[in-house]
């Protein structure tokens, strides 16, 4: 069966994982036609270069498809953005056909189905797991020219609010090692639940598989790019996966004491 939604996965002998599940921009062909949105009115909701950002010597679940097209980090009653209060005020559809949006539902099961099975995969393997849900937020919604309030927006996102308590220590531990880098040349903010608490996937999965791991959603100011425009600082892309490729050692030397007791 051909899948409207479009996403890549890239298997590694590790324990971890990065999703990038709104860094995807396509629609697909058959969809279109009742599709509202331009293209740069998408993107200014998606999470361009964030799979970039996931290109990590882990395991890598990339998604190519738009979130307007189905968003994999919703439950699926709020996955096909049918009402404007779904997408920020947005009329997103028009006459979208009954048997394409049965097929959009069908595919948020199908595509949870493959999570389960890889996460299920990676406990087997090596008794725990580890996700990096990598997200990105706008903090000009006024325009371009506006000042961010840095106090409401902090350089990072930390959503956290739906990890187990046990895994406290290791949130703390992942925090500490994003603080102890540089971003931009300076030490980043790096703040929890301050935005953004954890969407759908993150949801999900630390109900589903929270006694042997945890989801971290790491939302990124979008300081790497004009989020007005789109145009992207690959330098900071650059730096902002370097600082999460640092931050792998942590996770590994963390689990390995965390083992040994």
């Amino acid at each position: 069966m051909k899948l409207l939604t479009t996403y890549h996965i890239e298997q590694v002998d590790s324990p971890f994982w990065a999703f990038a599940i709104h860094d995807g921009h396509q629609l697909d062909e058959s969809l279109q036609a009742y599709q509202r949105l331009s293209p740069e009115e998408r993107l200014r909701e998606e999470d361009p270069f964030t799979a970039a950002m996931a290109e990590l010597a882990i395991n890598q679940f990339i998604v190519g498809s738009s979130r307007f097209q189905l968003d994999l980090n919703r439950n699926l009653p709020n996955a096909i953005y049918l009402q404007p209060e779904q997408a920020w005020g947005l009329d997103v559809w028009h006459d979208l056909p009954e048997d394409l949006l049965q097929t959009l539902q069908k595919e948020h099961a199908l595509v949870y189905q493959e999570i389960d099975a890889l996460i299920q995969q990676t406990i087997e393997r090596h008794g725990y797991f580890f996700i990096y849900d990598i997200h990105s937020y706008n903090a000009q919604r006024n325009g371009s020219e506006e000042e961010i309030d840095t106090v409401a927006n902090p350089q990072i996102n930390l959503g956290t609010a739906y990890v187990q308590p046990k895994w406290r220590p290791l949130v703390a531990h992942f925090q500490q090692a994003l603080q102890d880098e540089f971003l931009y040349g300076k030490v980043p903010d790096v703040r929890e639940n301050v935005k953004f608490k954890g969407g759908y996937l993150n949801q999900y999965l630390n109900a589903q598989y929270g006694e042997h791991g945890c989801v971290v959603s790491i939302e990124f100011r979008k300081d790497f790019m004009n989020e007005w425009t789109g145009a992207p600082d690959p330098s900071r892309i650059t730096a902002c996966k370097q600082l999460l490729m640092n931050s792998v050692a942590t996770l590994k030397q963390y689990f390995a004491y965390d083992r040994q007791k």
